[in-house]
């Protein structure tokens, strides 16, 4: 004669949560946000001091858009991006851009002290290539 010798289960509610998937997700957004921080601190590197505007509503951009930022410091030195570099460096970099289907839109960031010249020869070179999408950079007062 078999016996058996199990014992009556009862079904009762889990009262543990199951944190494993919010573990993955914190991890995941702080990989996402260690990556992200220096691609938005690296135009701030550059000590330039933009000239404020007034504070009105702006449209966004495409999400397709691709910028490309020309900063010139106080001393009249252009960066393109973070790195320095010369007029005619600048200029061969503009003519690059200009090649591409798909030109992008030249954000100027140039320093309130600066004498204006120097940003109208920058303009003078984005012209020369027939780059025509420009912004400039403000700060909000």
């Amino acid at each position: 004669m078999a016996r058996t010798f199990r014992r009556a289960r009862t079904t009762h509610p889990i009262s543990e949560l199951n944190v494993t998937n919010l573990i993955d997700l914190a991890f995941t957004l702080l990989i996402i946000f260690m990556i992200a921080t220096p691609l938005i601190q690296q135009e701030q590197t550059i000590p330039v001091n933009l000239p404020s505007q007034s504070k009105q509503t702006q449209e966004k951009p495409p999400s397709d858009t691709v910028f490309q930022s020309v900063s010139i410091d106080r001393a009249g030195t252009f960066y393109l991006g973070s790195q320095r570099v010369t007029l005619t460096e600048l200029s061969s970099a503009l003519a690059g851009y200009a090649a591409k289907p798909k030109q992008p839109v030249i954000r100027i960031r140039a320093d309130l002290t600066l004498q204006w010249q120097k940003v109208v020869l920058l303009m003078d070179e984005i012209k020369k290539h027939n780059l025509t999408k420009i912004t400039f950079d403000t700060q909000a007062p």
